[in-house]
């Protein structure tokens, strides 16, 4: 799982929301060339992207590089959080508002005005991993942003979706997710450095685990 990297609402300080028309910044830019060569030229069928500009010009650079053929799958289950009425404004205003402390600490609870909430978007976007997993295809790149990748992730670790704010997710950096036996694990949490060719190997077929993981074969 991928998120975005920086976007020009990132660097205005804007909750963009689902609104169209928010492309990658220059950093941006910088860190999904950067991406590329990390993911490097890994072997897949398909990835899956949210319909958000910024997340399909993040994953570009790598399909021009690496992914000449690779079916790109626009899943709207990955969309970023519909943020209704706060979409477009400046999170330094709307870190004033009543509701902004539920966010932080009682976030299932809460909806956007006119928007989404949060407990849904978590339901859509776990039901694009597990269709995902029950499906033939071994590997995949999803595409995503922030809270999206956030609440899979507490989902996937048996985390509360009011205690997601504790996950650190960075524009551009990579978590990876596994399943075996219908359980998924995490095994990469928001990767901004990694060369992640060789840890996308060594997770496949990884088994059963007991007394840990057996790390990184070279």
């Amino acid at each position: 799982m991928i998120r975005h990297a920086h976007s020009s609402a990132n660097a205005a300080g804007v909750l963009s929301g689902q609104k169209p028309g928010v492309h990658l910044s220059k950093l941006g830019q910088e860190q999904a060339d950067r991406l590329a060569d990390r993911l490097g030229p890994i072997s897949l069928a398909q990835i899956q992207i949210s319909p958000m500009e910024r997340c399909a010009e993040t994953i570009r650079p790598w399909l021009t590089k690496y992914g000449k053929g690779v079916e790109v799958i626009e899943q709207s289950k990955l969309i970023e959080v519909d943020y209704g009425k706060w979409s477009g404004k400046k999170l330094s205003v709307l870190s004033r508002a009543k509701l902004w402390r539920k966010i932080q600490g009682h976030p299932s609870s809460v909806t956007f005005p006119e928007g989404e909430s949060l407990a849904a978007m978590q339901v859509r976007a776990m039901s694009a991993v597990h269709e995902f997993f029950a499906g033939d295809i071994e590997t995949t790149i999803m595409v995503s942003h922030g809270d999206v990748i956030k609440s899979i992730i507490a989902s996937s670790l048996g985390m509360h979706l009011d205690d997601f704010q504790r996950i650190v997710i960075d524009p551009a950096s990579v978590s990876i997710l596994e399943s075996n036996g219908g359980v998924i694990r995490v095994t990469r949490l928001n990767d901004s450095d990694s060369s992640l060719g060789d840890i996308l190997k060594s997770t496949k077929k990884r088994g059963h685990l007991l007394g840990g993981g057996k790390g990184i074969s070279k």
